[in-house]
């Protein structure tokens, strides 16, 4: 038998890598990040991150510990371009700093995004002072949400919720519920509505929302992919999923 050595050819430029930091029990966000970026020049990677149920400001704070072996474990000792942290509360729990420091532990120089964070740059832009909130969480979680947003100055007019205590169960919403519940919100004296949780079927229904509101309507997921796609300068329109997109 004959046996040939070739030189092989790499590649010299490649796409903006996006790591994305999932919870294990997450349903949701890999999904909405793939139905709006399948066929763009982006490459998408994920790991995910041990979560505790149930949730509360200690395990959501436990659970961002993992980050810096999670982050090293997304394309080991490759660069990326953004890692975005796929937890809303969990963020909120730990701080965007911390969340921030422990990325760039793994991976120096590289630049994050968070579903809150996400959430008031995208109020910012909008230039939305007040909101009303829709949550699946708890009590303990709902009131460092509301303290969050309070700490930014943004006016929350009414918040309700579901008052489910463990992510899995939060996953297993029924979308035509959720549209349900919200689309019967009075949003008269707010400018917009936020949804919260990476882990609800949010962003498939913001559209219809929108057009049945007549408000804007933002969600975890939604905002999360439209920093993420701010932070590594993507320019093409994004059709289907907001208002958001337009800005």
């Amino acid at each position: 038998m004959k046996l040939s050595k070739l030189e092989p050819k790499f590649i010299d430029k490649h796409n903006p890598r996006v790591g994305l930091i999932t919870l294990a029990s997450d349903f949701r966000i890999e999904k909405d990040f793939n139905n709006l970026i399948y066929d763009k020049d982006i490459d998408l990677y994920s790991n995910r991150i041990n979560s505790y149920n149930p949730l509360t400001n200690e395990t959501l704070k436990k659970m961002a510990e993992d980050i810096p072996k999670v982050t090293e474990n997304i394309l080991p000792n490759q660069k990326l371009d953004c890692v975005a942290y796929g937890c809303t509360s969990g963020t909120i729990a730990a701080g965007y700093q911390s969340i921030y420091d422990k990325v760039n532990l793994a991976k120096p120089n590289t630049k994050v995004t968070t579903p809150i964070t996400s959430a008031i740059n995208a109020l910012k832009k909008l230039n939305i002072k007040k909101i009303s909130i829709f949550t699946p969480y708890t009590d303990e979680i709902n009131q460092a949400v509301i303290n969050y947003f309070k700490k930014e100055n943004i006016e929350i007019v009414e918040l309700s919720y579901f008052n489910i205590a463990s992510d899995l169960d939060i996953g297993k919403v029924d979308s035509s519920h959720l549209f349900d519940v919200l689309v019967k919100k009075d949003l008269s004296k707010s400018d917009a509505l936020f949804i919260s949780c990476t882990a609800l079927p949010a962003l498939s229904i913001i559209n219809d929302l929108e057009k049945k509101l007549g408000k804007l309507v933002l969600s975890s997921n939604q905002t999360l992919i439209w920093d993420t796609l701010k932070q590594i300068n993507f320019k093409s329109k994004i059709v289907g999923y907001g208002e958001l997109f337009n800005n």
